[in-house]
């Protein structure tokens, strides 16, 4: 009888707390959220942030960068900029000193919804995706494919339903769109058509701006509804390292800045390539031509939003390949952290990416490192933190819906422990020691705390060897192409049916 009734006592309790942890939680009570702070992991010393700085100024003084298109010319000599007999331009301190004055901080990037707007400042940190993929990972036949429009949309769907990737920048390119302006405006539209949340997108001309403008004002709902909250941004390629700027891209840059938009200043060498190969002398590049950056839309512009974005790659110096997923990136990244927040900007880097060709445990302790230093050096905005592969060139649907797990336990970690006088009062000790169980399954403080201090995977599997056998032993990537399936099935367009109809009646779009 004794025995029955302990079995049922057991039952009930797991039960009550299964039905707990189901339970939905307001935003203030989740054990993460996004805009979470960070900045517990800092690579450099003052010092080292000091000379970067100095460093990054004397190029800008010394170098400077070629080949800025005549418009972009104009607006930095007007400013201060000395055009040298090379064709340089060059930046005395003073006016990069005085750009930074100007320069936009605690930004909000907004989504369509604004449950979903980000709010960078300090050391707040979001994760989401990024990247120009060419492939998508095909993980039930181990193959890679074009990727296309369909798969673009199939991607911003699945970000919207997953609660860890804060933001949707294009992921991957649409490949089955020949013309390019067609491609830019299936990205536009495929991105937005699939989530609310903030989304990123580039254009791959500058002429495409005007009509990439006019698409978002229809979908925003007019002019003056997409100027006052708009909610995509403008990833650009600014420059070509090292030091130079990008003629076409500076243009694009310019009339988004024009348009209202916001722009990711994005400087992306590749230590040993297109940037040097010291870890601290690359950070000097990527922040001098970041901070040409900041000089050329604030001498246009003072005061438009931008992220400050570093985005140096590592090479493996052996082959000269790509290798996003090593711990040089990792320092990198949260080293170009550290410069974001010395110069109080809102910064952006990469981190997540992945050098394997599919979703197996490579990939797991690659995105897991990276993701959890970026997270913890505080970085405002981590791109390409999920789905990522083969070193940017392939992109997994599978690996997105995985990612969701991995940045929720790096959310975790970048909270951090909460030390409180009640975390830390010893009376429930007392009550569980002293005459109690001697246990604390069931107690209130832990029926209290199991869904607040604590996050649970999704799709990891915490199955004991028995249970997992009992279960007919699942596998992840099962479970993750099972929860990719469901997404999609249950997603729908984030338009209105009528403006659906009205936008596929008058542009040619290449998705469902």
């Amino acid at each position: 009888m004794t025995d029955v009734k302990r079995r049922v006592g057991r039952s009930g309790g797991r039960a009550a707390r299964v039905a707990l942890r189901a339970a939905p939680l307001s935003d203030e009570m989740r054990p993460v959220r996004p805009g979470m702070s960070g900045g517990q992991y800092a690579p450099l010393s003052a010092a080292d942030v000091a000379r970067i700085h100095a460093a990054a100024l004397d190029a800008l003084e010394q170098i400077g960068l070629s080949q800025a298109p005549p418009s972009g010319v104009e607006i930095m000599t007007k400013a201060g900029a000395i055009l040298g007999d090379d064709g340089r331009l060059r930046f005395p301190r003073a006016l990069v000193e005085d750009m930074l004055a100007k320069a936009a901080r605690d930004i909000t990037l907004f989504g369509r919804d604004p449950q979903y707007d980000l709010h960078l400042s300090g050391s707040k940190v979001h994760f989401g995706t990024a990247g120009a993929a060419v492939h998508v990972v095909d993980v039930e036949t181990n193959t890679y494919r074009d990727s296309t429009a369909q798969d673009l949309h199939d991607a911003a769907k699945i970000t919207h339903a997953l609660d860890n990737l804060h933001f949707f920048q294009r992921a991957m390119v649409a490949r089955d769109v020949t013309d390019n302006l067609e491609m830019d405006l299936n990205t536009i539209y495929a991105c937005a058509a699939g989530t609310t949340k903030h989304i990123g997108t580039s254009f791959s001309e500058p002429a495409h701006v005007a009509p990439g403008m006019e698409l978002l004002h229809r979908l925003a709902g007019g002019e003056a509804a997409w100027c006052a909250r708009p909610f995509m941004s403008n990833s650009n390629c600014f420059v070509v390292p090292p030091m130079k700027f990008a003629e076409e891209s500076c243009t694009v840059m310019e009339s988004c800045i024009r348009a209202g938009m916001p722009v990711l200043l994005l400087s992306a060498g590749q230590a040993g390539a297109t940037a040097p190969a010291p870890i601290a002398l690359t950070i000097v590049q990527a922040v001098a031509e970041c901070l040409a950056g900041v000089v050329y839309v604030n001498a246009m512009a003072p005061g438009h939003p931008a992220v400050f974005g570093t985005w140096p790659f590592v090479s493996d110096l052996r082959t000269g390949a790509m290798s996003g997923g090593s711990a040089e990136q990792a320092l990198l990244t949260a080293g170009c952290s550290q410069m974001h927040k010395f110069y109080n900007l809102p910064g952006g880097a990469a981190a997540g990416i992945s050098d394997a060709k599919l979703p197996d445990m490579q990939a797991g302790w690659e995105q897991g490192i990276t993701n959890v230093l970026a997270g913890l050096s505080g970085l405002n905005m981590v791109y390409e933190a999920a789905g990522m592969h083969a070193s940017l060139l392939g992109f997994c649907l599978e690996s997105l819906v995985l990612g969701d797990d991995i940045l929720g336990q790096v959310m975790r970690c970048v909270r951090g422990i909460d030390v409180t006088e009640d975390s830390t009062s010893i009376e429930a000790m007392k009550a569980v020691c002293l005459g109690g169980p001697g246990h604390y399954l069931g107690s209130d403080q832990t029926l209290a705390l199991m869904q607040t201090e604590y996050i649970y995977p999704k799709l990891g599997n915490r199955m004991s060897p028995k249970e997992w056998n009992e279960a007919d032993r699942p596998q992840l990537i099962d479970k993750a192409i099972a929860r990719k399936n469901e997404i999609l099935a249950n997603a729908k367009i984030k338009f209105d049916p009528a403006l659906d109809r009205a936008i596929r009646a008058d542009y040619n779009i290449y998705f469902k």
